[in-house]
């Protein structure tokens, strides 16, 4: 396969590959272009040297930060320079561990004699750019602000959750699932605390503690198989208490909670609720931060039959 059919083929996902291809195609080109003038930089030290041709002497680290470098890799093209005898190094003054070089009279000489090389290169790029159809240099830098936002990485973590996220189907409860509800839980209770009494009556048996009376169970299913529950248990007759949460590690960061949090709102909704009670603890940050953007707020003054709670919200609907 020719490699412009590869790219057509493999279309954006293969970017990185592209833009490497391209910069390596530029860079020999530059070695071409270097010796065309008679001089022997390397392209790659050229980010260092233009940046000590602009006049006195610099840190490893003050580079480093300007042109976007490692500090190890500015050392290494600062040892390679070094070796022609285009710069060299100083102590520092204040810190003699740190590090600066200058260019040398050899350096300067050369510098000098890259004017016109860069004048001609400047001039053979803007050509290029004009024959485009898309500027190539503002689309690199727009490129680079939309990655300093917000990395590639996470973006393709977005993507994946949310094509994850779309398999998930939020079900009422049926009795193929009173072990998965209390598995779940069970797992993710005895993973913090400890089991208490009450957690043993309404997952040993929900029909009877929460259902008969009256409350409604969610079950989170990821391709058909419970991932996540949440109930909703009666408290008075305008008010119901949101328990009974849970996600499996496996699926957690596809937004589960949020869609069982969802589900059990509308249901309060539908049931013409005034309240939304839950009870929980400060140490589960996540789901602390999951209830506040479902729309819950801090109270205080209830008792709770739970040793663990340390904090009670609510949602008025």
């Amino acid at each position: 396969m020719m490699e412009k059919d590869f790219y057509n083929k493999t279309g954006s996902m293969a970017l990185g590959s592209r833009l490497r291809r391209l910069s390596e195609r530029l860079t020999d080109q530059a070695g071409a272009i270097y010796s065309l003038y008679g001089n022997d930089l390397p392209p790659k030290c050229f980010p260092v040297f233009y940046v000590l041709s602009e006049g006195g002497e610099r840190s490893i680290t003050d580079i480093a930060l300007e042109i976007g470098h490692s500090h190890a890799s500015v050392s290494q093209i600062a040892a390679e320079l070094m070796t022609k005898g285009y710069i060299r190094e100083k102590k520092g003054k204040g810190d003699a561990r740190k590090r600066f070089i200058a260019l040398t009279p050899k350096g300067k000489a050369l510098a000098e004699r890259m004017r016109e090389q860069y004048e001609d290169v400047g001039a053979a790029v803007e050509e290029a750019m004009k024959e485009a159809n898309y500027d190539l240099w503002k689309a690199i830098a727009e490129w680079e602000f939309l990655l300093d936002q917000k990395d590639l990485l996470k973006r393709v973590q977005e993507v994946r959750r949310r094509r994850e996220a779309a398999k998930v189907r939020i079900v009422p409860f049926a009795p193929e699932y009173a072990k998965a509800f209390r598995d779940l839980n069970e797992r993710w209770i005895s993973t913090y605390f400890k089991m208490e009494e009450p957690d043993y009556h309404s997952l040993d048996h929900p029909q009877e503690y929460i259902l008969d009376k009256g409350g409604h169970i969610f079950i989170a299913l990821l391709e058909g198989r419970p991932v996540g529950t949440v109930a909703l248990i009666p408290v008075d007759a305008h008010t119901h208490e949101l328990a009974k949460m849970a996600v499996d590690p496996s699926a957690q960061g596809l937004g589960i909670g949020w869609l069982l949090g969802q589900a059990a709102i509308a249901k309060g909704r539908e049931l013409g609720l005034k309240r939304i009670y839950l009870e929980s603890n400060t140490a589960l940050k996540p789901a602390i931060s999951l209830y506040y953007k479902l729309g819950f707020e801090k109270i205080t003054g209830q008792v709770s039959p739970y040793e663990r709670c340390n904090i009670q919200m609510e949602m008025r609907l």
